[in-house]
């Protein structure tokens, strides 16, 4: 029987360690990194690669694509997937920076905790995702807008990189979302005076909302934050915290760790997917959140 091979496939310098651990241990037999590739070298990657196998093996192989630019790896998948010949196919799977699957972790957390806590799903809630010109914040309003929330994207330089994120989902999902000025406290405190779920996407180690920024927001009722590296985005929420009271409101926090396990089960198991599939599959951000929910529970 033919290996299973995985091609991964970034822009930058290097390949991910984490998703090259997490591609072997999910049970790949052959993992090759192609570092700093075009966008114009995929298409010769692609046939490269299926024109090497007959047709009944090409399932036996997939091609997964890295970096940190959302926008960038979603071009690279759709070009390979322009780029088959049918019979000659094989499987695709984006996840920049891990973020399709950390938002699914996050996304799917949020609202477990919100039906079973608060009595209320995602649908028409109104969330402000912090950090949200990084692809993680990028991937959470994707998810949480396609689910029917009222999505703030909140920048924390001003309003015109967060309106360029709010126009490219617009444009690639077909979704609304909206971009809000967060450069400064009080500004953080008006946006957050409104939301009624909040999902702290900053970099590590940076704080996004103080404890009495959480206390002085009347309508929260769920937070999320995907900072393990202290200071925490969330002032007071532990890493390891999973439903725990953030605020004097009874607002419930998330805390990175939390929602470790969940990313750390939806990646490997896409990864699964390709592995045991009779056809070729293509996995993005949607197939992501359709695991990490189920996965949840």
């Amino acid at each position: 029987m033919a290996k299973n091979i995985l091609h991964m496939v970034t822009p930058l310098k290097n390949m991910s360690p984490f998703d090259v651990n997490m591609a072997i241990d999910a049970g790949y037999d052959v993992v090759i990194p192609y570092c700093g590739v075009t966008l114009e070298e995929v298409t010769g990657l692609v046939q490269d690669a299926i024109f090497s196998r007959p047709p009944h093996d090409g399932v036996r192989q997939a091609m997964f694509f890295a970096g940190k630019n959302v926008s960038l790896a979603l071009d690279m998948m759709a070009r390979a997937k322009a780029a088959m010949v049918p019979p000659f196919e094989m499987s695709l799977f984006a996840d920049p920076a891990g973020s399709f699957t950390t938002a699914a972790a996050m996304v799917a957390s949020l609202e477990k905790t919100l039906r079973q806590s608060k009595g209320r799903r995602l649908k028409d809630a109104r969330i402000a995702v912090f950090g949200a010109t990084g692809p993680l914040g990028f991937s959470v309003g994707v998810i949480a807008a396609l689910e029917g929330a009222a999505v703030t994207l909140v920048g924390y330089d001003g309003i015109r990189r967060v309106s360029d994120a709010a126009a490219e989902i617009r444009k690639r999902f077909g979704v609304d979302v909206f971009p809000r000025d967060g450069s400064n406290e009080a500004k953080k405190e008006a946006i957050a005076s409104t939301a009624e779920v909040i999902a702290a996407c900053g970099r590590a180690g940076v704080p996004i909302l103080s404890r009495a920024q959480l206390d002085a927001a009347p309508y929260l009722m769920v937070a999320a934050d995907a900072n393990a590296v202290p200071p925490a985005g969330l002032e007071g929420l532990d890493s390891f915290g999973n439903g725990v009271p953030i605020n004097s409101r009874g607002a419930l926090g998330i805390g990175a760790l939390a929602m470790g396990d969940i990313k750390y089960k939806t990646e490997s198991g896409l990864f699964g997917q390709l592995i045991a599939t009779d056809k070729p599959l293509n996995l993005g951000v949607h197939e992501a959140y359709v695991l990490a929910r189920r996965i949840s529970g």
